[in-house]
């Protein structure tokens, strides 16, 4: 479905931890993102059983690429890997 602007939803998401995290993510990646939803998660922050639930909308033309990079993140293939101690870079101000 696609609205005025042209947006189309991607996914359905409860919880504003979880809205921002992926609105971030897919910014993150050059895709525009809106997220819509009930003000009662906002106002109440309720969350439980479909309310407060927000649809994230990206452009159409993006919705491929967007839905692509959260099927990665799910399997996991998007994962940094942990750096250990001693490979820590030197920030160049000489401590370390």
């Amino acid at each position: 479905m696609t609205d005025q602007d042209g947006f189309v939803v991607i996914s359905t998401v409860q919880g504003q931890f979880v809205e921002a995290q992926l609105k971030a993510f897919l910014e993150a990646h050059d895709i525009p993102c809106h997220l819509r939803g009930e003000s009662l998660r906002v106002t109440h922050a309720i969350s439980i059983d479909g309310i407060g639930a927000a649809e994230v909308l990206v452009p159409a033309i993006l919705a491929d690429k967007a839905r692509d990079l959260l099927a990665q993140a799910e399997r996991g293939e998007l994962a940094i890997d942990e750096v250990p101690d001693d490979e820590v870079l030197d920030d160049g101000n000489g401590d370390g």
